[in-house]
């Protein structure tokens, strides 16, 4: 078995850091390629909206608004039904906010 000499050595050396430094810049690349899509504008707001729609309490939130909305305007419909009078129609759409908000506040899901 022969003894490695210095040079050999530093070679090897060489050889090793070129590896990790080549490793190095493809996890770089990587991890760039990565933060550049998480930045972009479409994919902050798919993500948002993710985020928004995952949460239990914001969708209990919607649905009770929906619910609410929904009810008030069908009772609004049902009691007034399309009258031509401004007079009713104001107080059509008094009537279906109070009811919408009732609804929303009141109903437990």
């Amino acid at each position: 078995m022969k003894k490695l000499n210095e040079t050999d050595l530093l070679d090897q050396t060489i050889l090793a850091l070129k590896t990790k430094k080549a490793d190095e810049f493809e996890s770089l690349k990587e991890q760039f390629h990565t933060t550049y899509e998480s930045i972009k504008p479409m994919n902050l707001i798919k993500n948002a909206f993710t985020d928004l729609t995952d949460s239990p309490v914001i969708k209990n939130s919607i649905l009770n608004n929906v619910i609410g909305l929904s009810t008030g305007y069908l009772s609004r419909k049902l009691i007034l039904g399309s009258s031509q009078n401004p007079v009713k129609r104001v107080l059509g759409s008094v009537f279906q906010f109070v009811v919408s908000n009732f609804v929303s506040k009141h109903s437990t899901l």
